[in-house]
């Protein structure tokens, strides 16, 4: 699928045919799509499908009549049967008469300008509107870098009320997952940030210049924040798996007394229990008077394992 825009007086519009200055979004094309609006631009259908295969790595590439940029963008998908995140590759296409975006599914990065949530957006500004899309990106990262450290805090708040689940340990493991592809693609979209500033073909106008350099800082603060957040799971995790290991201990050393004391009145009934003379055996209340002594030797059990701490 295929839409084209295009913005007049500060308002996006969306049009029926190719125009120029327009913005044509492709989201999951057909080829025959892709076949015709690379044959109307004259662009190589190769580079206008590079974003739909999930591999790609971002990059730039100068060709002669456009420019191919390849940025990975955060994605949601079901991995464990949990909500997780991965990141797919878009790939934003720079021609003389339009920008083409290209992408495997539909993104609240470009749904922003759609939705005119973007402030100077104009379809006819091609570089305002590449690096306009490169600073809701690095938001888009930020913004889901702290609901992953929500949904950390949340886990160590369970340890504190002892609800601590195996569960908790994969649900760490999946967000560690989500950091990893996170720090990955960041790394790369930061060598395409860099590129971008030292091309001299790319020209863009001064003010232009410094929403490059937010951007830059932006991508730069998520990569942070990345690492920060890798710390801080990976100690959280430590956390958990001592703490279970702790649990797991006390319960031993609880069904540990527990089977010491109750060794006891075993031992004793054996003894007793056999078929020769014993102590006892000729007083009428001796089975009273053992069962009070082992009751109290099995109470001195207990307080010196007690004393011990094994209770």
């Amino acid at each position: 699928m295929y839409n084209i825009y295009r913005t007049s007086q500060k308002k996006i519009e969306k049009m029926s045919g190719f125009e120029p200055g327009a913005w044509v979004q492709l989201t999951a094309p057909s080829l025959e799509e892709c076949t015709e609006v690379s044959e109307k631009y004259e662009i190589d259908i190769t580079d206008l499908r590079a974003a739909l295969d999930d591999e790609e790595s971002s990059r730039i590439s100068l060709e002669d009549s456009y420019t191919l940029i390849l940025v990975d963008i955060p994605s949601a998908e079901i991995r464990n049967n949990r909500n997780t995140y991965t990141t797919i590759p878009l790939g934003i296409l720079l021609h003389p008469d339009a920008v083409i975006t290209v992408c495997a599914e539909d993104t609240s990065i470009l749904r922003q300008f759609i939705d005119r949530r973007v402030r100077d957006f104009s379809t006819k500004k091609q570089m305002r509107f590449l690096y306009q899309i490169l600073y809701n990106t690095c938001l888009l990262y930020q913004s889901l870098l702290r609901s992953i450290d929500r949904k950390r805090t949340e886990i160590e708040e369970r340890i504190n009320q002892e609800d601590t689940e195996d569960e908790d340990l994969i649900d760490l493991h999946e967000l560690e997952s989500n950091l990893v592809y996170f720090a990955t693609s960041l790394r790369a979209n930061g060598v395409v940030l860099d590129r971008l500033t030292r091309y001299g073909r790319l020209k863009m106008y001064e003010e232009d210049q410094e929403l490059l350099e937010d951007v830059v800082i932006e991508n730069r603060q998520a990569i942070e924040m990345t690492s920060i957040y890798r710390d801080i799971i990976n100690g959280t995790r430590e956390l958990l798996s001592t703490v279970i290991n702790n649990r797991l201990n006390n319960a031993m050393k609880y069904l540990a007394a527990i089977t010491i004391v109750m060794s006891i009145p075993t031992i004793i009934s054996g003894l007793w229990g056999m078929n020769v003379f014993v102590p006892l055996a000729e007083i009428p209340h001796g089975f009273a008077i053992i069962v009070v002594a082992t009751l109290i030797i099995c109470i001195a059990a207990l307080y010196v394992l007690h004393k011990r701490k094994m209770l």
